[in-house]
């Protein structure tokens, strides 16, 4: 089912909130790394990392090299980006369609909050053990 507007726009501003709460640092990045934000991943992205083209849990992605690992062997490459899905994140915090329920919105800030860092993580060599152990899993 596509997302109403509303729901876009009740995740946007949640998702602002969540950068505005960024540690400087972190928030600084963004300027570099790009945060692309899609109502839910295409095919293509899920085949990329092996996910089934139906696949409706994906929340985010991290998609480039990660920080710790960018070198000058890498030639010219596309410039990583952070991506999250809002269909998977308002699913997983407990929308059922509609406007998110107002007893969501903590909820819904956590699991933007959570796919967030837990992305940024990625971006710094983070892998999803360490992420897993940190409560970014």
């Amino acid at each position: 089912m596509p997302l109403s507007t509303d729901a876009r726009r009740q995740f946007d501003r949640v998702l602002d909130r969540c950068v505005a709460d960024l540690p400087e640092d972190l928030r600084d990045l963004l300027d570099e790394v790009p945060l692309v934000v899609d109502d839910e991943p295409s095919a293509a992205v899920l085949s990329s990392i092996g996910l089934p083209a139906d696949d409706q849990s994906l929340c985010g992605l991290h998609d480039g090299i990660p920080f710790t690992e960018q070198s000058v062997e890498h030639g010219v490459v596309m410039p990583p980006q952070i991506m999250l899905f809002r269909g998977p994140i308002l699913r997983l915090s407990g929308w059922r369609g509609g406007s998110p329920d107002v007893r969501r919105a903590g909820e819904l800030s956590r699991q933007i909050w959570i796919t967030l860092v837990h992305e940024l993580g990625h971006h710094f060599g983070l892998d999803e053990d360490t992420l897993e152990a940190l409560g970014y899993g």
